[in-house]
């Protein structure tokens, strides 16, 4: 099933929608010239949800404060609504909104916890972007980024110019586990409407997502990205992050241990003040590592279509889908298998780290050699390549040969695109097809983004070498 992923609206519409298993990311972009001219009627968040009275800011919650509490959505609110902001990013030279998200305040000298896909355009265009941070009452600050997490989406940022102590949401301890069914509330400023409170219950940690992710059964909607979810004490237990686009409150958050081993890098750490490409790119560098050697290591599964086998990721890896026979395809017995690694990360306003699998098989005993030839050769000319660059990547570069790594020859391409900005990084796709039976053939089809030269080829050999050709006895 598809997780589109949500890209922050931007000035310049660059969202990028993954198929299969991309998670939803959630922060909000500027809107169009047309609404964005409509202004406001007053600053957002300045008026509480259902009624909520404002109230000052309050110290951050003890155990005689987690006594007195319902469970109730609305006293949560009221707990934590003052450690609340919202993050905008402006253009530095016309000051207009060019995305929006959430974020809380971490410590008394003013740390702010978010999504780095929040944060991405000060990490890596300060010189045209800059962060503000605005609270409940409408009071804004600017921000600067101290520093952030790519694997995990996540960034710190500081409040600059504060005076007074900035009031703070604590963490829940990691000793003291969420049972299922536990019920939490997710925080944030959905669509740029104002602060809301949405309450949902702890459903454990999500099957096969390379990164741990929190299972809230809640809705998220765009601009809560980098808001907290909390207990019934009003305790940090996880950062919003993502929705599945075809559920209904099926969302995800980031575990709190990852946002506060980050806030304890940031604390010493300088404004990042240039363009971090460098940093983000040490960071995907690491997640590509982590990624190919867990699918080298992890055996690749045997997938039967008559007698050929194939391979697919393990089920711990990622899911995999298939369908049957085609009714547009008379006289062909067509399967299809796609499989897709939840293993995306964010690279600015972009995603990366994507790793996908898919077949066609096909079996044609009635067409007759010919006409088969003719139809598999086009089904592997229709397979898409990014043959022109952009502003991300370049055009790709292919190379063909044929291989015969055991009991099936085949045709084997491989083509690499590299990134611009992320040096020695690249997307791979290996396009294979049998050649060894006149009406029945099988078409493979592995992508991979952002893996480095050596490793891409690994993971090519260790792909194509599955492949093999049982004959019935």
């Amino acid at each position: 099933m598809p997780f589109p992923l949500i890209r922050p609206l931007r000035l310049a519409t660059s969202s990028l929608v993954l198929l299969l298993c991309a998670l939803a990311a959630h922060a909000q972009n500027a809107p169009s010239t047309t609404t964005a001219s409509t202004p406001a009627s007053r600053p957002a968040g300045s008026s509480p949800v259902d009624g909520a009275a404002q109230t000052p800011a309050a110290a951050a919650p003890t155990a005689a404060d987690a006594a007195l509490l319902s469970r109730d959505a609305r006293r949560i609110y009221e707990l934590s609504r003052d450690k609340l902001v919202q993050i905008r990013t402006l253009l530095r030279n016309a000051g207009t909104q060019a995305s929006i998200g959430s974020g809380f305040f971490v410590s008394a000298d003013g740390l702010i916890v978010t999504n780095f896909h929040v944060a991405s355009q000060l990490a890596l265009e300060p010189e045209r972007y800059r962060g503000v941070y605005v609270t409940m009452e409408g009071q804004e600050g600017e921000v600067e980024l101290l520093a952030f997490d790519v694997q995990r989406d996540l960034a710190v940022l500081r409040a600059k110019g504060r005076t007074a102590a900035a009031p703070v949401l604590g963490f829940r301890p990691a000793d003291e586990a969420l049972a299922q069914g536990e019920r939490i509330y997710s925080l944030g400023n959905p669509l740029d409407i104002g602060f809301a409170v949405t309450e949902g219950t702890y459903n454990g940690l999500v099957k096969r997502s390379f990164y741990p992710r929190i299972f809230f059964g809640g809705t998220l909607n765009p601009g809560m990205s980098g808001g907290p979810a909390v207990d019934d004490a009003g305790r940090v237990l996880g950062v919003n992050v993502a929705k599945r686009l075809d559920g209904e409150q099926v969302s995800f958050l980031i575990p709190a241990e990852f946002a506060q081993a980050l806030v304890q890098r940031a604390a010493n750490a300088q404004p990042i003040t240039q363009a971090a490409y460098g940093e983000v790119t040490r960071q995907l560098v690491e997640h590509q590592q982590v990624l190919t050697d867990r699918f080298l290591k992890t055996p690749l599964r045997e997938q039967r279509h008559g007698s050929y086998r194939v391979p697919v990721p393990d089920d711990a890896l990622a899911r995999c889908w298939g369908s049957g026979r085609d009714p547009s395809f008379p006289g062909l017995n067509l399967e299809r298998t796609q499989c897709r690694a939840d293993s995306d990360v964010v690279a600015g306003d972009f995603n990366t780290g994507a790793v996908r699998l898919s077949y066609e098989a096909y079996n044609a005993p009635t067409l007759g050699a010919a006409r088969f030839a003719r139809m598999y050769s086009q089904s592997f000319a229709n397979e898409q390549l990014p043959t022109r660059g952009n502003r991300h990547q370049t055009a790709a570069e292919c190379t063909e040969r044929f291989v015969d790594p055991g009991s099936l020859p085949l045709r084997a391409v491989v083509c690499l695109s590299a990134y611009r900005k992320l040096t020695g990084l690249y997307n791979m796709t290996v396009l294979v097809t049998s050649v060894n039976q006149p009406t029945q053939g099988v078409l493979g089809r592995l992508d991979v983004q952002g893996v480095a030269f050596d490793n891409g080829m690994k993971l090519a050999g260790h792909y194509l070498k599955a492949f093999r050709w049982e004959a019935a006895p």
